[in-house]
């Protein structure tokens, strides 16, 4: 994946910050996926974490950004960026384990991770990813 290409992706992470949900944890999380329909068709679709009182039912940015797509008819993942802040400091965070495994469902092995800091290739990251198939 082409630089300018996860650069462009983190700055759409980082401008979707400010609709992060974190009253609980004030850390602030926003994603942004490239993904591929069956037709070739390229959209970018971003998330942001979305917490709860009930901290079982949070849902992490990466995985908004994911169904949004897939409920848009996208259903490969070609790069993710990530961008978060917490207590008006950038962190540089990495997926958390359900969040891997969604993109593994999504993508493959060499699905490249920005987080403004560092690339990372989603198998680095999961290298056993379940699958069913």
């Amino acid at each position: 994946m082409r630089e300018d290409v996860l650069y462009t992706l983190y700055q759409s992470a980082l401008s979707s910050l400010e609709r992060a949900y974190a009253p609980f944890s004030n850390f602030r999380v926003g994603a942004a996926v490239l993904m591929e329909d069956g037709n070739g068709r390229r959209r970018v679709f971003t998330g942001v974490n979305v917490e709860n009182s009930s901290y079982g039912l949070t849902v992490c940015a990466e995985r908004v950004a994911v169904f949004k797509g897939v409920s848009e008819g996208f259903r490969r993942v070609l790069a993710l960026s990530i961008a978060a802040v917490e207590g008006g400091e950038v962190r540089f965070p990495t997926p958390c384990g359900a969040c891997r495994q969604v993109l593994a469902e999504f993508s493959d092995g060499e699905m490249p991770i920005y987080n403004g800091d560092r690339v990372v290739k989603l198998a680095d990251l999961l290298p056993s990813a379940f699958r069913l198939r």
